[in-house]
């Protein structure tokens, strides 16, 4: 691809805008669930996290079964999936089936996250692709600043089930548009029949590498953050800036990615900036640890963790140099982002029932520092080989 096709990546940005929206249309309303399931208990953290649940059993073979449909096709049928799935949300299942659904969900949200980077990578030209992987990085951030904006007074007026027709209908509209606006591409390949052995090798191969595996491993530690802190925070936010602070938090991350971030790209690598992003972020948890709820802190925490999003996209083809490598680092960011967004919210949820607020600083914290030195031991072993 010598030129870019622009409006084709916007159109699948905005498809993976609704992936995300699967995580977030149930994280700016976590707190209104008991509501719905007054039974549910600690359980209502599964309903946020179960999405990423079929993403951390098949994130790595994803890519060779989306490769075996078509990338083209993929979006396509996941995109109408998860159009299905939300429209049966809005009616408002026995919690029970509402869980079911979330696993079901998984499967929309699984391939929209590799067919959308991975043809936003074959429509974009070389010297572009910094940047449109960096927009595709922000694809949560942006889903959970539309929602925390738009989506919350939508569920204050109309109620949750309105907010889970409103993205059925998203995504249906999306389906439509990209059904005539991308053509299928050359160059798709039928993938083999997988076999338990073979995906037992993909998987060896994959995390014995310290260069395939390093986006995705470094990314499980973000990802675990992420959506954890956008679906705990708001109760120990103050009132009167509560909702200023949870819709800034997506924006600052999204600003710092495509400014700082990208200024950074052109002079450090993918994997300096993301471990500067941890350092940074690490800091201001120790700041909120100090001062709880602190908006400021809350604010420039968003800022350090939009740097490791969007170079741990950029990270891949950085690190790999074959388009089979890069699409086995894809899979490998899929299925650590499921693990990291399916277990974030349920550990946290339970830290902060046993610890209270410590539970936040001292478990996110944590997850900053191990993700930091993850890179930075995996960056030796590169040196080394």
């Amino acid at each position: 691809m010598t030129k870019s096709k622009f409006g084709t990546v916007f159109l699948l940005w905005g498809a993976g805008l609704g992936a995300a929206a699967q995580y977030a249309k149930v994280s700016i309303v976590f707190d209104q669930l008991p509501n719905l399931y007054p039974d549910a208990g600690n359980a209502l953290g599964f309903a946020v996290s179960l999405v990423g649940f079929l993403g951390i059993l098949f994130g790595v073979v994803a890519g060779v079964l989306v490769a075996r449909i078509r990338y083209r096709r993929a979006l396509l049928w996941a995109l109408w999936l998860g159009a299905a799935v939300s429209s049966l949300q809005a009616l408002v299942p026995p919690f029970e089936y509402f869980l079911l659904l979330r696993c079901i969900e998984g499967i929309s949200h699984l391939g929209l996250v590799v067919a959308a980077p991975t043809l936003i990578g074959q429509l974009s030209a070389a010297k572009d692709r910094g940047f449109t992987l960096t927009l595709w990085g922000t694809f949560f951030g942006v889903a959970f600043a539309v929602l925390a904006w738009a989506g919350l007074p939508l569920v204050a007026s109309f109620g949750i089930s309105a907010l889970f027709a409103a993205h059925a209908a998203y995504m249906a509209l999306f389906a439509l548009i990209l059904t005539f606006a991308l053509n299928p591409l050359d160059g798709q390949t039928t993938a083999a029949v997988l076999s338990f052995a073979d995906v037992l090798r993909r998987h060896l191969t994959i995390y014995k590498s310290a260069r395939i595996s390093a986006p995705g491993l470094g990314w499980l530690f973000y990802t675990f953050s992420f959506v954890s802190l956008l679906t705990v925070l708001p109760p120990y936010l103050p009132e009167a800036s509560r909702a200023f602070v949870m819709g800034t938090m997506p924006l600052a991350s999204i600003a710092s990615s495509m400014t700082l971030g990208v200024f950074l790209l052109r002079r450090h690598s993918a994997i300096w900036v993301i471990m500067l992003g941890f350092l940074l972020s690490f800091g201001c948890m120790v700041w909120l640890w100090i001062m709880p709820g602190l908006p400021l802190a809350c604010i420039l925490l968003a800022c350090a963790m939009g740097l490791i999003q969007g170079a741990s996209f950029a990270s891949v083809p950085q690190l790999n140099e074959t388009a089979e490598s890069q699409a086995q680092a894809n899979g490998a960011l899929a299925q650590m982002g499921n693990l990291g967004n399916t277990i974030g919210t349920p550990v946290i949820v339970a830290g902060l029932a046993m610890l209270g607020y410590g539970a936040l600083p001292l478990f996110v914290g944590a997850a900053f520092v191990m993700g930091f030195l993850v890179h930075w031991a995996l960056r030796i072993a590169r040196n080394a080989a």
